[in-house]
């Protein structure tokens, strides 16, 4: 009886830790599956609506240019590696005349909408370029829309270089500047040409 028992006794452990077995490779099989990188760029910044602080699904709007390295480490960072970029400045110039000159002037200097080229901005977040981002992807108060349908992430970032680039202010109050880019800082004269085969970061925009 007792060696019938015992028997017993072990085919049940037996079993339960098989079933322990079991239970740990189905949790452990489902992890990698629940590991694996999701749809869209990855951002370790947070854009934020400029007017109602919601945050923004930058996955959303005009397909493509999400994929360079430039936006890959915007989004990561919040750094702007096209800033002081030759070969973005002159597309941004470009997409700043068609996108942006009418509400706010050639020169940014403002018309219908606020100037964009000194020290005082309408919405401080502003002042950074991530803040900066948001408003021209999310839109903001009165005329000013969202723009992501018609503006790519990464033409985005080149259209905030040559906004930058016109900047007339204290270069001290130029947050989106770090030191060595505060030295070398030259504010855009009017007849500036940025040559078409500057080299750089970003091809020459499609015609």
């Amino acid at each position: 009886m007792r060696t019938k028992t015992k028997t017993m006794m072990n085919r049940t452990k037996i079993g339960t830790a098989l079933l322990g077995f079991a239970l740990v490779g189905g949790v452990l099989g489902s992890v990698p599956a629940l590991a694996q990188p999701q749809s869209g760029p990855q951002s370790g910044v947070v854009f934020r609506n400029t007017v109602t602080g919601e945050a923004l699904d930058v996955t959303q709007g005009k397909e493509g240019g999400r994929d360079t390295p430039a936006v890959k480490k915007f989004f990561e960072t919040g750094e702007n590696l096209y800033i002081d970029d030759k070969s973005c400045l002159r597309n941004g110039e470009s997409l700043y005349a068609t996108s942006c000159s009418g509400c706010h002037g050639h020169l940014a200097e403002g018309k219908l909408g606020p100037g964009l080229n000194d020290n005082y901005w309408t919405y401080p977040s502003n002042t950074t370029d991530v803040g900066l981002f948001a408003t021209i992807f999310g839109g903001a108060n009165g005329m000013m829309g969202p723009h992501n349908e018609n503006l790519t992430p990464d033409e985005m970032l080149q259209t905030i270089a040559w906004i930058r680039h016109l900047y007339t202010g204290p270069k001290q109050d130029a947050v989106w500047l770090n030191d060595e880019q505060k030295k070398a800082y030259t504010p855009y004269k009017q007849g500036e040409v940025i040559p078409k085969d500057a080299k750089g970061q970003c091809k020459p925009l499609e015609e």
